[in-house]
């Protein structure tokens, strides 16, 4: 055999050998890439992304676009090519997988996780978007979750509102911890609630034996759930998008909302993307993946990106050609980015930089 070929031979031997040494080895990384972007003023699966029934509602032209970013389920493991692969792609990220599964996170504790963040992120765009709007909201203190085999498993559910503690009305939901650690363990404590779905204010009365929980090194009185805010909206605000997870779109489903119930358009007919965690007072929050939305928005054709004042920076260190980052910090602040955007006010707005 000629020298030359032998040579070819032991190399391509050689790059096949690593080649499947790399396809088995198995490394702590996980991989994220753009995922889908949904106009939150259109329809996804055949069906309106926002459903208002109870008020008046008008045609909302343009785009508000929410973003996402798809990751590697939390059990599974990239393999070595894997990776390289993703850290050479422009549009892919490779990450440390306790970065984004942290304690061995399964994939159905990190889907729940996802979901309930989804969830609450809804919930706090329909009551930005009324607050913005002048809109009054009530708010009352639910029961946000239940402990599996807590003293009040199969005796509080998730969604009752609660009234009082021992006949001591609950006016925040601070006031449940207080009234039960008044308690010692093993006493008895009395609920009264609005059981979920009940007409009117139609109460019940609800008896628990306390439990014990040491965590700080003082034993003290628990019942095992988890108090929180719910708010009573003047009408129906249904937000249909199934297989998304996660907080990031709050903004720009208040936005979406927004739009829906005034008159015109608040993009002005251009295509505006966006993220960011929205609390019930308006604050927008940062989110993770910026860099792989930007990137997701763009391919789609956004013109405009609202920013999380916290993501600006990262943002900025590799923005999509086309694609200009407008920095908002509140629903206020993406508001006002908005008009500019209709007047085509474009060196108005409040840009993002790297620094």
């Amino acid at each position: 055999m000629p020298r030359r070929t032998a040579t070819l031979l032991a190399s391509t031997l050689t790059l096949i050998a690593l080649l499947c040494v790399g396809l088995l080895m198995r490394v702590p990384y996980a991989e994220m890439s753009p995922g889908p972007t949904v106009n939150t003023l259109g329809e996804h699966d055949g069906a309106p992304v926002l459903q208002i029934s109870g008020h008046r509602t008008y045609p909302a032209g343009g785009h508000l676009n929410m973003t996402t970013v798809r990751v590697t389920s939390a059990d599974y493991s990239m393999n070595l090519v894997e990776a390289v692969a993703g850290w050479l792609a422009h549009d892919q990220k490779v990450v440390e997988h306790d970065t984004l599964y942290p304690q061995g996170q399964t994939a159905e504790q990190a889907d729940q996780e996802n979901a309930e963040e989804f969830t609450q992120s809804q919930d706090s765009a329909k009551v930005a978007a009324l607050k913005e709007l002048g809109i009054p909201v009530g708010s009352q203190v639910i029961v946000s979750t239940v402990v599996k085999d807590a003293p009040s498993e199969g005796k509080l559910h998730a969604g009752e509102v609660i009234k009082a503690v021992d006949g001591t009305p609950v006016k925040a939901a601070g006031d449940v911890a207080t009234l039960v650690t008044k308690h010692q363990p093993g006493q008895k404590v009395v609920f009264t609630v609005v059981p979920k779905g009940a007409k009117g204010d139609a109460t019940k009365d609800v008896t628990i034996t306390t439990g014990t929980s040491d965590d700080d090194g003082k034993r003290r009185a628990i019942v095992g759930i988890q108090a929180g805010v719910g708010h009573t909206l003047p009408f129906t605000i249904d937000i249909k998008l199934a297989d998304v997870g996660g907080p990031s779109a709050g903004l720009m489903f208040a936005l979406g909302i927004v739009d829906k119930l005034t008159p015109g358009d608040l993009t002005g007919g251009k295509f505006v993307a966006g993220t960011g965690t929205i609390d019930d007072d308006g604050k927008v929050g940062p989110i993770g993946g910026i860099d792989m939305k930007t990137i997701g928005a763009r391919s789609k054709g956004a013109e405009y990106f609202l920013t999380p004042a916290d993501n600006c920076a990262e943002a900025a260190q590799d923005t999509p050609s086309g694609l200009t980052l407008v920095k908002v910090g509140t629903i206020g602040d993406a508001m006002d980015a908005l008009k500019d955007i209709r007047a085509g006010k474009t060196a108005d707005l409040p840009s993002c930089s790297a620094s």
